[in-house]
């Protein structure tokens, strides 16, 4: 069953049927998800620095800069891969960058997807149309997250804030 009107909302119901049916795309040992994993990642890696690259263009108004990590293995045996949106207001704040981080936890059922200040999303990616429709999710974390950091700073971290964008048409203001 699908969602057509609504793609994105389609991982969720994978999700769900993951955890009904205790497989994820097919898999049921580690070592094949964390093969999924991996080609989520790079399905994931346009949209992610589109998402990322959006923010920067728009509201960072082209000052920062776009990283990732690649498919890592941390210390605990999880897999995670990271992409990263770092600007000069946000560094001398002393808080993360934007972040957008796949993670396949090492007791986890399936991977999901975080900001560095939004929490779990699930992550259920197998073919290039399953990534292109999480693109809203992806440009969603990326949004909050940067809300988080204002929330825990203040709106002087984003540079158009400071240039004056309102957000609202010139008609408006």
């Amino acid at each position: 069953m699908t969602t057509s009107d609504v793609p994105n909302l389609d991982a969720l119901l994978r999700h769900f049927a993951d955890l009904r049916d205790g497989i994820h795309g097919g898999s049921v040992s580690r070592p094949d998800k964390e093969e999924h994993f991996r080609t989520a990642a790079r399905l994931l890696d346009p949209y992610a620095r589109q998402a990322l690259g959006e923010l920067n263009d728009e509201l960072l108004l082209g000052q920062g800069v776009i990283d990732a990590s690649g498919v890592q293995r941390a210390d605990d045996r999880s897999l995670f891969h990271a992409w990263t949106l770092w600007w000069d207001e946000q560094s001398a704040a002393d808080i993360p960058p934007v972040t957008l981080y796949a993670h396949y936890g090492a007791s986890f059922h399936h991977p999901h997807l975080r900001g560095a200040t939004v929490s779990e999303w699930p992550l259920n990616v197998f073919d290039g149309a399953q990534a292109a429709a999480e693109l809203p999710t992806l440009r969603a974390i990326a949004a909050a997250d940067l809300h988080n950091l204002v929330f825990e700073r203040d709106f002087r971290i984003v540079p158009a804030t400071m240039a004056g964008a309102t957000g609202l048409p010139a008609h408006q203001h």
